[in-house]
């Protein structure tokens, strides 16, 4: 396991905010989780940090534990049944679906972030989900250290929600997927098929974390957030993408305040022209 202190957080979130965490942790295995569950207190839980928004310029308190590829693997269960451990990206996962033929996760390649926190948001695109295709997931309980398993049924899964979302004190360890034989040519085209459509549409040219809010029942935040004339609309070195108006770009070293305070002035001007109250699906830390 890796221990780091002072560790700068730039590269560890996806839209590049600088600041640094005191106390970070790197584990390899479950063993290694546990001893820091054991011996820490102020966990702050991370995969790839592309969901997130660093608030503070120095974390003094707080102990990260990154769960990424230091914490990646996976494993073929049986022919239609993948099993993957937390830290292992979205990109691998979908590529050994792909190797096995197996299909279900195409629209998942591409996604950045990790497994870990695909299956704690419930992560999406176009219609389809990723806790779709779980059977189980394993977690670890930070107020015991106790390892514990939720079948599907148990995780609640609804729009980029899930159990995870309420009771933050499980840190999830692994997850098991069951997807379907398809043919291998068919997967592969859905998949670069679904790169160069995502290509097009969103922002690649600045740091970002993807789409900031939640889709609103019976609207679509982009267009809503264009016709508030917002697009290009920049706070400090953040602004509403002039490429997809639902995301929110670091065009100029901006600083969480700037981040935090264009998402305000969107949801502001969003109620006020449409009644709709806009809800951020990114996690503020």
């Amino acid at each position: 396991m890796r221990i780091v202190n002072d560790l700068d957080l730039t590269q560890y979130n996806s839209y590049r905010l600088k600041s640094i965490a005191k106390n970070a942790f790197f584990p390899e295995t479950i063993d290694d989780l546990k001893k820091i569950i054991d011996n820490y207190d102020n966990l702050v839980i991370l995969g790839g940090g592309n969901n997130t928004i660093f608030s503070k310029e120095y974390y003094a308190n707080e102990n990260f534990v990154f769960i990424r590829g230091n914490f990646s693997g996976i494993s073929l269960i049986n022919d239609t049944t993948l099993h993957a451990l937390a830290g292992t990206d979205m990109k691998t996962l979908s590529e050994e679906a792909l190797k096995h033929s197996l299909t279900g996760l195409e629209y998942f390649y591409d996604i950045p972030g990790c497994v870990g926190g695909g299956v704690a948001m419930n992560a999406g695109a176009k219609g389809e989900f990723l806790g779709d295709y779980i059977i189980e997931v394993e977690c670890m309980d930070i107020r015991t250290g106790s390892r514990c398993k939720f079948s599907k049924e148990d995780l609640f899964y609804s729009y980029r929600d899930s159990i995870f979302q309420h009771e933050p004190f499980y840190v999830i360890i692994s997850a098991t997927f069951s997807l379907q034989k398809a043919d291998y040519n068919a997967i592969k085209r859905k998949m670069e098929e679904n790169y160069i459509d995502r290509n097009k549409k969103q922002p690649r040219d600045f740091p970002n974390a993807g789409s900031v809010f939640k889709r609103p029942e019976g609207h679509y935040v982009g267009p809503m957030v264009t016709e508030c004339g917002l697009k290009g609309y920049s706070i400090g070195g953040a602004m509403v993408s002039t490429k997809h108006a639902g995301f929110i770009v670091n065009y100029n070293n901006a600083t969480s305040k700037d981040i935090l305070s264009l998402i305000e002035k969107v949801r502001s001007e969003v109620s006020k022209k449409f009644g709709v109250e806009l809800v951020v699906e990114q996690r503020l830390i």
